[in-house]
């Protein structure tokens, strides 16, 4: 403990666990301590389905009809990674993915008027989908085809269009698109949580549904992908890069105090002794009166021994609930994963349902999602409160991360990597370097 390190990183979340691992291939020396005695803080996966139980603090234990409580592997913050997205990029280039196996997620679906539709992806599909009508398929074509093959270096790709003033709701009109399709384009597509950002410059928008159309190809049935044996894997397999670059992992380890000279980091306390850094990462949980509450989420986990209904018995599938549909400000999320996975026991599936919290009874504003699943075994809920640093860290040298939004997927969480390591480094996020630097992998292959 009583040596000197570059930087300390508090807590084993995935957004901690990525940049400890950047910091570490970058050479510089770093100790990860956790309070906790499990890795992933508050994206872990719980295992086995007694803890489960407890955590939650519902009486009794798991039903016989639950199987083993070993096979269950339940994260308490579900998403999915984006198979062209940003962590996919960086899981390949520091070669993370050698210790973990990723399965296809089998099928997108948005609601409308309170039934499910499969998000089309391929011609085909969009066809047949009874999303649109016919001659709205023509034009939703042409302006998915716009937006495939725009080139940011070429703005005449866009036929006329300033992608950075253009805003959004011009380019729907440009297209005479209707207010389902663009519904399900925001949302299903281009994953807003709201619709802010039909009034913003178009340019974001249409990245965003390179990035769908991008990843979909990849494997074609859905844009997604997961981890087996759940998202706990991710923060493991990072912190292993750290380790093989030199980085000290210590769990279980109390904090007593993060010490400040002129209102600087230098140092950790733990157990008496005091670790000195230069700089220092950490989630909110570890500053309290260095961040701002910006919201809350409900998330319930649901066990079912069915798949969703209407979704053509799918083992794993995403259904996004976009807010005009049931009169709210922001979108209701589902997460289907099962034994497919190795994250159930066998017959068994995990929904989990989230979205931000807009009024004072949050179990209402999830009900039209909750319908989509029943009937439901037993259900885990949970309201927690999300906040955002107040202190960038120029100062203090302290970066502290976000809490993790109600989205499915890892986009905003990469964003917020990319914020602290500029912030940090004083320089844009390349992904380049979080290539191996090493061609020995200590003992790895042996």
């Amino acid at each position: 403990m009583n040596e000197e390190y570059d930087v300390i990183v508090l807590g084993t979340g995935l957004t901690e666990c990525i940049l400890s691992g950047i910091m570490s291939v970058n050479g510089k020396k770093v100790l990860h301590m956790d309070r906790n005695t499990y890795y992933g803080g508050e994206s872990a996966s719980i295992t086995p389905l007694e803890d489960l139980y407890k955590r939650f603090k519902i009486p009794g234990t798991p039903p016989e009809s639950m199987g083993r409580g070993r096979d269950w592997n339940v994260d308490l913050i579900p998403k999915f990674l984006m198979a062209n997205g940003q962590l996919v990029n960086m899981l390949q280039l520091t070669e993370v993915t050698r210790y973990m196996d990723f399965k296809m997620i089998e099928g997108s679906f948005v609601y409308k008027g309170g039934k499910i539709f499969k998000v089309p992806s391929t011609e085909a599909e969009a066809l047949a989908s009874g999303l649109m009508g016919l001659f709205e398929k023509r034009r939703f074509r042409k302006f998915l085809l716009s937006c495939t093959t725009f080139d940011e270096k070429d703005p005449k790709t866009l036929e006329g269009v300033d992608p950075k003033k253009t805003t959004m709701r011009d380019m729907y009109k440009k297209f005479d698109l209707g207010q389902d399709v663009i519904d399900f384009t925001g949302h299903a597509l281009a994953l807003y949580r709201t619709d802010d950002y039909l009034d913003q410059p178009c340019l974001e928008t249409i990245n965003r549904i390179k990035l769908y159309s991008e990843s979909l190809a990849r494997y074609g049935k859905s844009p997604y992908l997961y981890p087996l044996y759940g998202l706990g894997e991710l923060p493991q397999g990072f912190a292993r890069l750290s380790a093989i670059y030199g980085g000290t992992y210590m769990l279980n380890k109390p904090i007593e105090e993060i010490v400040f000279e002129n209102g600087r980091v230098i140092g950790v306390k733990s157990e008496g002794e005091v670790a000195r850094c230069k700089q220092l990462i950490c989630d909110p949980s570890y500053v309290p009166n260095q961040v701002t509450k910006v919201g809350q989420v409900i998330r319930v986990i649901c066990i079912l021994s069915h798949p969703i209904k209407n979704t053509n018995d799918v083992n794993s599938c995403q259904i996004i609930i976009p807010q005009n549909q049931v009169n709210r400000k922001s979108d209701i999320y589902v997460c289907m994963i099962s034994s497919a996975h190795n994250v159930a026991a066998q017959g068994k599936y995990i929904a989990i349902v989230s979205t931000t919290v807009e009024t004072s009874d949050p179990e209402r504003e999830i009900k039209p999602a909750l319908e989509l699943l029943e009937p439901v075994e037993q259900k885990f809920v949970s309201i927690s409160d999300m906040y955002a640093p107040t202190d960038l860290g120029t100062e203090s040298q302290v970066f502290i991360s976000r809490t993790y939004d109600a989205t499915t997927h890892f986009e905003t969480t990469c964003d917020d990597i990319k914020d602290i390591y500029k912030r940090m480094m004083g320089s844009e996020f390349d992904f380049e370097e979080m290539k191996r630097k090493k061609c020995d992998i200590f003992g790895e292959d042996q």
